[in-house]
């Protein structure tokens, strides 16, 4: 039995495909081995839930039927299909890596770890998910599902994100790899994290690896992984202004790459802290060429990845005054704003606007 291994290897693969064989989930991904349909589930369902994904999923594949499909596409046009899946650098590197496969591979996927993680927005577990289920090649997987799966199953009770925990958690998941039955082994093991070995109540009792699992038999499966201190998480503080103006409001596309980039908002204005929000938005409506009372619409909060936002809403009708027209602006009537990505904030922004000013 190799080190630091309380059980055979073997047998946890072995335990796992029985397992999968009787209650594996069937999933619109797993019924191809296409690289690329395999590569779109997989960038898609990082820091996602597979109910989320399976609708996004099937609207991609119905516009983008292929890599090439995707490559040709407008940034903006992948932008759009995506908004409302959240974490939007994965469209950008989605868009980015298509163009990269039709460009250097002629369309054909990578089958090497190395070639793989060159393309934008692959890591190592993504490629090993990649190599597995598309290319039926052995190779690790170490996600958020399968690392809270090996932390429990050799009771890690360390920071399970150190660098020493790292390095350890990709040693066990490349030795209980199956070099057989890669495909299975790694939907198998992604299926027990993400049905069986949850995060906050551990179904033991029906986990195919009971037997073999330290945290189990210690009990400890519930306090395991060990949680990290968080962080506090920082409020910004935003002014929103809807600026109407026949019937259409003005919108502007944020720059194509940063934080929600490519989508599209109303024109906002940071706040300092105790500012007052009526009054930075008047002077933001004036930069803008227009003079008007504004009317306070409400005050609504979102929560994005690292912060958390406090946004004041605004709508004006302008009492005179011309925008200088700008690549990144537009005048959107219901149907064309429906059409565009909005951002989170900027749909609960919207939907205090009055219709009938």
């Amino acid at each position: 039995m190799p080190d630091n291994f309380p059980f055979e290897p073997l047998e946890v693969s072995r335990r796992l495909l029985v397992w999968y064989g009787r209650v594996g989930r069937d999933l619109p991904w797993r019924r191809t081995h296409d690289p690329y349909r395999i590569w779109l589930s997989e960038i898609m369902l990082q820091q996602t839930t597979v109910a989320a994904v399976i609708p996004y999923y099937e609207r991609f594949l119905e516009r983008f039927p292929t890599v090439e499909a995707l490559a040709l596409a407008s940034l903006d046009d992948v932008i759009t299909l995506w908004a409302g899946l959240g974490y939007y650098s994965r469209a950008r590197n989605l868009h980015r890596a298509a163009r990269q496969v039709v460009a250097d591979f002629e369309g054909a996927f990578p089958d090497s770890l190395e070639g793989l993680t060159a393309l934008p927005g692959i890591g190592r577990s993504t490629a090993g998910a990649i190599l597995s289920i598309a290319f039926d090649t052995p190779a690790p997987i170490l996600d958020g599902n399968v690392r809270r799966v090996l932390v429990r199953l050799f009771a890690w009770d360390q920071d399970p994100r150190s660098s020493r925990a790292e390095k350890q958690l990709w040693a066990w998941a490349e030795a209980l790899t199956s070099k057989h039955h890669p495909h299975d082994y790694a939907q198998a093991i992604m299926d027990l994290g993400a049905t069986v070995c949850l995060p906050r109540t551990p179904l033991c009792d029906d986990c195919p690896l009971l037997k073999l699992c330290r945290a189990a038999a210690e009990g400890l499966a519930g306090q395991l992984p060990v949680k990290r201190i968080a962080k506090p998480v920082p409020t910004r503080h935003q002014a929103a202004l809807l600026i109407c103006r026949d019937g259409r409001l003005l919108l502007r596309q944020r720059p194509p790459e940063g934080l929600l980039g490519g989508l599209w908002e109303f024109p906002l204005v940071d706040l300092a802290h105790n500012q007052d929000p009526a009054m930075i938005a008047s002077r933001q409506l004036r930069d803008f060429g227009f003079s008007g009372a504004l009317s306070l619409l409400g005050v609504i909060h979102h929560a994005y990845s690292h912060f958390k936002l406090e946004l004041t809403v605004f709508v004006v009708s302008p009492e005179s005054g011309s925008l200088v027209a700008e690549n990144d602006m537009r005048w959107c009537d219901d149907a064309e704003l429906a059409s565009l990505p909005l951002h989170g904030s900027q749909l609960k922004a919207y939907a205090l606007f009055p219709q009938k000013l």
